[in-house]
């Protein structure tokens, strides 16, 4: 049988290849045994919960199908399953599992990778992504158990449209009716995913004027990865250009990931967003609290915390390492290079649309573009220049070249001296002027990520192809 693997967030594998209905229904199986034991663990904190769970699917080929089968394994396990009607946003999700007691949640999509990948994400009953022992368990109990279908009808399958209740819960993170009122011209490039409409849905009966692009339901994205990086950004940026707005809030294929363009197609990067929602977090807002970090972002963050005496915590890569940092008391924001950040007094969960309306919310408070607010942060913690670059990279040579790059790492990037070595998740290298270059595999695909930030988009350049060459050599 296909060894199914977790990654970094969920188990991905290609449609029709490893992501087969037989397959999923293994793992559906095994999640279903998992949570079985949870509850019936008097130690455990879900103890007493209603064995009710939800699911959710994107738009995907056959995500449909997949949750439907999903749900029809959870019934016959005696479970009560919510499912929702059409495809919904992850976070949506991971709300309603919460929400509804449930005692955890599965969403059928592969996020952000190519069309041809479908995926299956776990979320626990807190309403964030189950960790990484947790998913380690299920792997343990696949085929244990033969999958079980609907064998009754008290275990029925009840289809509820979960978004309006999430929707309603980011509405008061913020201040609605001030963005209500601000007359902001919003455009949304959708990617082609779940995030269709979402915006158009947010700010019906305002004062805000919403353009939704690439909102068709295309199982192939346009042509694109539903990620949002610059590089995708082509088909919405020459839509700017012909009709300027405010600002262009993207999310990613699942909508729980967050990046943007200023009103005219100018691409941000995911860093710079990240800076900004710090900014306004604080600044704005006057929140306090901790933030805490990926490795692999932004140095500006760093910068930022010390002049504002806030506690930053720096974690791996992967939300799922950030989310038991938002549940502690005192948190204040996460946020990962991916566009994947989280809030605290929400759900412990990366949140593409709660950040999208916290821009608005920024822009509304600011009056300015943001591209005015962006040059006053480079102006006051310095150029921060940050580019990524996805390489294709065989999966059998990935250990080897950690261990090369560890061994043997380079004595400088561009001109300043190498001040630290940083292996604990891929190799980064940071030089003494706080430059630095990252070698990372994907934890969901077969690729291997570099990353370089520096005070300039030539010497990001520069340090991408050091980056290549190590990979060459």
């Amino acid at each position: 049988m296909t060894q199914i693997k977790f990654g970094t967030d969920g188990w991905r594998a290609v449609i029709a290849e490893d992501f087969t209905f037989a397959n999923v229904a293994r793992v559906a199986q095994a999640t279903a045994d998992f949570w079985k034991s949870e509850i019936g663990n008097r130690k455990s904190e879900i103890f007493g919960r209603e064995p009710k769970v939800v699911i959710g699917y994107d738009r995907r080929f056959l995500s449909d199908r997949f949750a439907q089968l999903t749900a029809e394994v959870f019934a016959g396990n005696d479970f009560k399953v919510v499912l929702t009607p059409e495809p919904t946003p992850t976070p949506s999700i991971s709300y309603a599992v919460k929400n509804l007691g449930a005692v955890g949640g599965v969403m059928i999509t592969a996020s952000h990778n190519p069309p041809i990948f479908n995926g299956f994400k776990l979320k626990s009953h807190f309403g964030g992504s189950s960790s990484a022992e947790e998913c380690q368990a299920v792997e343990k109990l696949l085929d244990a158990t033969a999958p079980k279908s609907i064998v009754n009808r008290q275990s029925p399958i009840a289809n509820l449209d979960v978004r309006p209740a999430h929707f309603a819960a980011i509405k008061r993170l913020v201040d609605f009716k001030l963005i209500a009122q601000s007359k902001l011209r919003v455009a949304h490039d959708a990617l082609f995913g779940v995030g269709a409409g979402v915006f158009e849905t947010l700010l019906a009966k305002t004062s805000c004027h919403v353009t939704t692009l690439n909102g068709a339901h295309d199982i192939l994205f346009g042509g694109i990865c539903p990620e949002p990086l610059p590089k995708n950004y082509a088909l919405g940026g020459a839509q700017l250009r012909r009709n300027p707005h405010d600002i262009c809030l993207v999310t990613d294929g699942d909508s729980d990931r967050i990046g943007a363009m200023d009103g005219r197609g100018g691409p941000l990067t995911n860093q710079q967003v990240i800076a900004l929602l710090l900014h306004h977090l604080v600044r704005n807002r006057g929140d306090r609290g901790v933030v805490t970090k990926t490795f692999n972002t932004t140095a500006m963050v760093d910068k930022m915390c010390a002049a504002w005496n806030l506690p930053l915590t720096e974690v791996g890569i992967g939300f799922r390492f950030i989310a038991p940092e938002l549940m502690k008391p005192g948190a204040l924001f996460g946020a990962e290079e991916s566009g994947s950040v989280g809030f605290a007094n929400h759900i412990p969960e990366r949140d593409g649309l709660a950040a999208g309306l916290f821009l608005l919310e920024m822009l509304a408070m600011e009056k300015i573009s943001v591209n005015k607010i962006y040059a006053c942060l480079e102006k006051e913690f310095g150029p921060h220049r940050y580019a990524r670059f996805d390489a294709h990279y065989p999966l059998e040579k990935r250990a080897a070249l950690m261990e090369r790059l560890k061994s043997n790492p380079p004595k400088k990037l561009l001109r300043s001296p190498l001040a630290k070595v940083d292996a604990r998740d891929g190799v980064k290298f940071v030089a003494a002027d706080s430059t630095w270059l990252m070698l990372r595999g994907s934890g969901t695909e077969p690729v291997l990520r570099i990353y370089a930030e520096a005070t300039s988009d030539a010497a990001v350049q520069k340090l991408l192809r050091l980056g290549e060459q190590l990979l060459g050599n």
